[in-house]
């Protein structure tokens, strides 16, 4: 189980963190999982945002110089860090953990940027 939280509406060049917790879970399985964050645009596809694996961090080249991802393994949480929001960034954001052949989603957060 993953619950993400932090969504809602924002302007344009505004900012948002979302947030990724995993009840339960336990340290050296969280610190061992692949993270990402995935978003959907209505009538588009699930994508990835952005990922993180020990410390190694990527990017979809949109959201790249923009959002910023990162995990705090004390408090075993992810984040999504999101800067100069755009129009276009507005999706179902989910947060997901993947280790081996076990693959986790949350319930998403809704994300709009507009004015």
């Amino acid at each position: 189980l993953v619950v993400e939280s932090g969504g809602g509406l924002v302007q344009p060049g505004g900012s948002l963190r979302l947030s990724c917790r995993a009840p339960g879970i336990i340290t050296s399985v969280f610190n061992s999982n692949v993270w990402g964050w995935y978003r959907q645009a209505p009538g588009k596809e699930r994508e990835l945002v952005a990922s993180i694996s020990g410390s190694r961090t990527n990017y979809a080249d949109p959201v790249k110089e923009r959002f910023v991802m990162s995990k705090d393994n004390a408090k075993k949480m992810v984040y999504l860090q999101m800067n100069n929001l755009r129009p276009d960034d507005t999706a179902v954001y989910y947060c997901n953990a993947h280790r081996g052949t076990s693959s986790t989603w949350g319930q998403g957060t809704q994300v709009t940027v507009s004015s």
